[in-house]
C-alpha cells in the first residue's frame, strides 16, 4: 500500500522529516499530502525544529496516543536511533535498507545483512525490514568498511581527477 493510500484509508499518520540543512529536505509538499501531522526538523534549525527526528518521535511515543507502526528510511545512524528510540514501547518498527544496495540482484552481496540472526539481502530479501531485528552494528561497521577509499574517489571526483 503507497504511503497515501495509508492516509487515504482513514489512518492518522504523522510524518517526520529531518535533514542537515533545509537545503537537503526533500519533498516536503507531496509528503504534507498524505500527512495528517507533518514534523520538520534540521540539525542546523534552519527550518522546521532544531535537532534530529528521534525528539519528536520520542514525543509521539510518549504522548500517550498509541502508535500502530513506525515506518523509517534514511541514513543507517538514524534508522539505528529511531529502532532504539521504538524499542522500549515495542511499537513495530520497520526499515527500509535500499541506502545499501548495489546491484539489485543479490549478485554482488553488497547488500548482505543480518536480521534476527539470518543473513539477509536487502536487495532481494527486502528492502524492508524489522528494525528490531536488524544486526545495526554489524551493518553500519560493514558499511565503513571503504570509507576512506570512498572519500579519496570523492576527493578526485571534485578535483575532477580519475580516481587511483
Amino acid at each position: 500500500m503507497a504511503d497515501y493510500e495509508i492516509f487515504e484509508a482513514g489512518n492518522v499518520v504523522h510524518t517526520i522529516v529531518g535533514a542537515r540543512t533545509r537545503e537537503l529536505l526533500i519533498l516536503e509538499r507531496e509528503i504534507a499530502r498524505c500527512s495528517a501531522h507533518l514534523t520538520l526538523a534540521t540539525e542546523d534549525g534552519s527550518h522546521g525544529r532544531r535537532g534530529r527526528v528521534t525528539a519528536p518521535l520520542q514525543e509521539l511515543l510518549g504522548a500517550g496516543d498509541a502508535l500502530d507502526a513506525v515506518y523509517a528510511v534514511g541514513p543507517l545512524p538514524m534508522l539505528r536511533a529511531v529502532s532504539e528510540a521504538t524499542r522500549p514501547s515495542g511499537v513495530r518498527t520497520v526499515v527500509s535498507l535500499n541506502p545499501i544496495m548495489l546491484d539489485g540482484t543479490g549478485m554482488c552481496g553488497g547488500c548482505r545483512v543480518t536480521v534476527a540472526g539470518q543473513m539477509r539481502f536487502a536487495c532481494v530479501d527486502g528492502p524492508e525490514f524489522d528494525a528490531h531485528a536488524v544486526d545495526f552494528d554489524e551493518l553500519i561497521r560493514r558499511n565503513r568498511a571503504w570509507a576512506a577509499q570512498e572519500r579519496l574517489a570523492d576527493e578526485h571526483a571534485r578535483a575532477g581527477r580519475e580516481a587511483p
